[in-house]
């Protein structure tokens, strides 16, 4: 299946996400994705959208402390997790959740969390993170090319498109 975006183990990558079939959300398990001033930005002037879908103690840390764990990734801030989890997670994403209810699912989302399971390699190429690959210790099922049936190509053509907008835009503001 073409793509706009070249992506190093496409042809051979298998993903495909059973949220809400057999899968809580395990990719926001722990999940400390790192997050861009203008993704910190729209999150904050548009938290009270989220506050009301939150769990308790989540709306609770960021009330008292904000979203931001005070840790960084890659030279930027993370989100919290609370009780092991992602501070913005409640049976799935809320940030996913209200930005699907506005029409847009990634409006909210951080990069890294609209784009998994796609990554950038250190030489900056795409790939589908997959157990082993890149060397990913991720021990996910999602990422186990055994246990996910379909092509990425096919399960990841929302995310590989988005990266391709992504890259583009990276790629306008550098001239």
């Amino acid at each position: 299946m073409p793509t706009s975006l070249p992506v190093v183990n496409l042809a051979e990558a298998k993903f495909e996400c059973i949220y809400g079939r057999g899968c809580d959300g395990i990719c926001c398990q722990n999940g400390r994705p790192g997050v861009y001033p203008d993704e910190v930005q729209r999150i904050d002037a548009n938290l009270s959208k989220f506050l009301p879908g939150l769990r308790p103690e989540g709306r609770k840390v960021i009330e008292k402390g904000g979203f931001l764990s005070g840790r960084r990734k890659d030279g930027l801030p993370m989100l919290r997790v609370v009780g092991g989890w992602c501070v913005f997670f409640n049976q799935g994403c809320v940030l996913h959740k209200v930005g699907a209810a506005e029409g847009d699912k990634y409006q909210y989302k951080p990069a890294a969390c609209s784009l998994f399971p796609l990554a950038k390699t250190a030489g900056g190429d795409w790939y589908v993170r997959q157990k082993g690959v890149e060397g990913e210790e991720w021990n996910l099922f999602c990422l186990d090319p055994q246990t996910s049936p379909l092509p990425a190509a096919v399960s990841l053509q929302d995310e590989i498109q988005l990266a391709a907008r992504y890259t583009a835009e990276d790629a306008a503001a550098l001239q």
